[in-house]
């Protein structure tokens, strides 16, 4: 299990707000930090991921919830 850090909830934002709202909580963790991010919809979950890991972030994990909404673990990476 991975302790996070922080949480940020984007399943009431649209493309390309749900990927700017994850890179500014991002932004405000220190290296190796662990940020949650709760998404919902197609183009978010298949964004938000691919854009943290072209920024060199780690995804930890990726689990859908009962409510048709997803569960994002990004791990921040190192030296930023």
């Amino acid at each position: 299990m991975h302790e996070v850090t922080r949480t940020v909830d984007i399943t009431h934002e649209v493309c390309p707000m749900t990927y700017v709202r994850t890179k500014l909580a991002l932004e405000a963790l220190g290296p190796g930090a662990v940020l949650e991010v709760w998404l919902k919809g197609t183009e978010p979950l298949r964004n938000v991921p691919r854009s943290a890991r072209e920024d060199g972030h780690e995804v930890l994990a990726l689990e859908p919830r009962g409510d048709g909404s997803h569960r994002l673990l990004l791990r921040k990476r190192e030296g930023v």
